[in-house]
């Protein structure tokens, strides 16, 4: 006998832009200690910049993830609700 499955919790709210600006500001603290330290291999740096640029490019982004998603939930709730 199986039992009834129970229903899946709601998503976890989180802020996708503060986790992308601590990343970020990781990726520069890396890059700043690698310029001080000093180091042989270059591609060490290529690597914090790409870092950080795709850290940039996610707090640009995320927001406008997030509110076009927003949008197409609000539309599809429209739909669905008669009137």
């Amino acid at each position: 006998m199986t039992r009834a499955r129970r229903p899946d919790p709601p998503p976890l709210e989180t802020n996708d832009v503060r986790i992308a600006v601590a990343g970020t500001v990781a990726w520069a603290i890396a890059l700043v200690t690698l310029l001080i330290i000093g180091t042989d291999d270059r591609w060490w740096l290529w690597v914090c910049v790409t870092g950080i640029a795709i850290g940039l490019f996610a707090i640009w982004y995320v927001p406008r993830l997030q509110s076009g998603r927003a949008r197409e939930e609000a539309a599809r709730a429209a739909r669905r609700t008669p009137e």
